[in-house]
């Protein structure tokens, strides 16, 4: 089991969007492994509602298919707000056409990683995430 990352005085909190519950289960046990305290929504919409509730997420994992409001939507409407400019946003998606990644991206994405993925994957992706400053 990896150490509890910490931010000053507090846990590292993740916040992870995926419509399916076995996905968000999946994600959980993962960054849980990670060191991350974990809270989840099931679209984009409970997500900002999660956001207002919680606040500081550091690491910010969301699908782009899910209903009510997608990932693409979530993220420009989470970028569109000030106090959220740094939160890392990490797109976990079945999508891979290089159009799609590159409107992610344009949104406020700042990574992208392609399901299926393991741990090492997720972890090495958050890794890069967080050397960005």
């Amino acid at each position: 089991v990896r150490n509890r990352l910490r931010k000053g005085t507090r846990t590292m909190r993740a916040l992870v969007i995926d419509d399916s519950s076995s996905m968000r289960s999946i994600l959980r046990s993962y960054m849980r492994e990670l060191g991350y305290e974990v809270y989840e929504a099931a679209d984009g919409r409970e997500a900002l509602k999660r956001y207002d509730e919680v606040g500081d997420f550091d690491v910010v994992l969301v699908d782009w298919n899910m209903p009510v409001m997608n990932g693409l939507e979530f993220i420009q409407a989470l970028r569109a707000r000030v106090e959220c400019a740094k939160v890392k946003l990490m797109m976990v998606t079945t999508e891979n056409d290089f159009t799609r990644i590159q409107e992610a991206l344009g949104a406020g994405a700042d990574e992208f990683v392609m399901k299926p993925f393991t741990l090492e994957v997720l972890e090495q992706k958050i890794a890069l995430l967080l050397s960005q400053g």
